[in-house]
């Protein structure tokens, strides 16, 4: 018959087992990802220059103004709230409990024994503290800050619970604290780590003290326990619904709702952006406008629900034809605009060229006439150095490709210009007419 001391270190063993697979988990998903077949791929991963909520707040929600969003659904938005909120809470919590800890060990007595040990321990990791929090430049290596808090944190719980008292120490609801405040900002998975590799320590601390521990420790370790994953599973619950909510709401106020593609206001936020880095750079880049050919004959013909449906067609085309580092938009009613960094003109024309083919060979059930496209093409900071400029630019190409008949690509600088590329539907309609 195993001892308890046996049993709870094959329970620390499993734990530790347990929290290392949790963490390989997403590597096990991105292997079988490149084995399965490109249609499976396909399935599976987000549509290419498709949005992604949680880096846009990431990478704009520090650069936004007051007033770079005007239209925002969300109030305070990523253009309100502070970036820094996060780490300046974990920050005065991690010092308050630092220090009353080391209050509550010297005044109280108890543990005269282990005082010396038991400031060193607070010192220590006061120092990795300051040196995670503070010290760490801005590299690869501040994304994992948040982690090493975290095993920090653990640990310095599992030693002080085990100089104090083991499975009595008044410190023993550190374990729950941690995993609770860290279920509120982490996804689930990771708040089920934290709670395994904190049960762990748990018992760990407790076994070092006592290795056959009485029923009533044992007891009292349990209501901890179920207190720590009952913690663990509020936390992560409130705050997977917190961050569904902001991601919810970083949608409305970036997306265009009928054709989930940017909206106008995200369009120019990356405009803005992206001038700043040629400047600083050098490097070019181009915009496309286009503009829907008579879509107003098929809104009065057959009604604004298949209007709808053709624009929605026309963005998924759109979306389809960028890469990810591209920003689609709808610019308003029934013209797009289509960001491309580091692309020069003759890339900003091939793009346009293969929209406009792909639109006029698709072509769309049940109305007529089939609706084309007409584009214009700009590059920076050849036809503007300013966002103004570049649309003004951008707007005077696509209506030059319109005065030039519709259906083409155009420069803002020249003449209606196509390519020598033609559609079968280009060919067709030049035979009718020649017949």
């Amino acid at each position: 018959m195993p001892s308890i001391s046996e049993l709870v270190l094959a329970a620390i063993a499993i734990l530790a087992t347990v929290a290392f697979a949790l963490a390989l988990a997403p590597t096990f998903v991105w292997v079988r990802r490149r084995m399965a077949g490109p249609g499976e791929q396909g399935r599976e991963l987000k549509t290419e220059g498709a949005l992604d909520p949680k880096a846009i707040d990431r990478e704009l929600g520090p650069r936004l103004g007051p007033t770079a969003v005007d239209d925002s659904a969300e109030d305070p938005g990523p253009a309100t709230t502070d970036p820094t909120l996060e780490d300046r809470i974990i920050r005065i919590v991690s010092w308050a409990f630092l220090m009353a800890v080391a209050v509550f060990a010297a005044a109280s007595g108890l543990w005269n024994g282990n005082l010396a040990i038991i400031v060193m321990l607070i010192a220590v990791t006061g120092e990795i503290l300051l040196i995670l929090q503070d010290v760490v430049p801005r590299t690869p290596l501040r994304g994992f800050r948040g982690p090493l808090q975290g095993v920090l944190a653990l640990v310095f719980a599992g030693g002080i619970v085990a100089l104090t008292g083991g499975f009595e120490s008044p410190f023993t609801f550190t374990f729950p604290l941690i995993v609770g405040a860290g279920a509120l900002l982490v996804a689930p998975r990771v708040a089920l780590i934290l709670a395994t590799l904190a049960t762990a320590a748990y018992l760990a601390a407790g076994m070092y003290v006592n290795p056959e521990p009485a029923t009533g420790p044992l007891v009292q370790m349990a209501v901890n326990l179920t207190g720590l994953y009952l913690l663990a599973y509020i936390g992560a619950s409130v705050g997977r619904e917190q961050r569904r909510v902001r991601d919810a709401a970083i949608r409305m106020s970036t997306v265009d709702a009928l054709t989930g593609l940017y909206n106008r206001s995200f369009f120019f936020t990356a405009l803005e952006r992206e001038i700043a880095r040629g400047d600083r750079s050098g490097r070019a880049f181009c915009l496309v406008m286009l503009d829907l050919d008579d879509l107003k004959s098929a809104n009065d013909r057959y009604g604004h629900i298949a209007g709808d449906s053709v624009l929605r067609s026309v963005a998924d085309i759109v979306r389809s034809g960028v890469r990810k580092i591209d920003v689609a938009a709808r610019y308003g009613g029934d013209e797009f605009v289509a960001l491309l960094p580091e692309t020069d003109p003759t890339g900003g024309w091939v793009l346009a060229e293969k929209i406009r083919l792909t639109v006029a060979e698709q072509g769309f059930a049940g109305v007529e006439p089939q609706p084309t496209v007409s584009v214009g093409v700009v590059s920076y900071p050849a036809d503007g150095r300013s966002a103004d400029a570049l649309l003004v630019s951008a707007d005077r190409a696509m209506y030059a490709s319109k005065r030039g008949g519709k259906n083409r690509v155009a420069r803002a600088t020249a003449e209606p210009m196509v390519l020598s590329i033609e559609s079968k539907a280009d060919r067709q309609r030049e035979a009718d007419r020649a017949g």
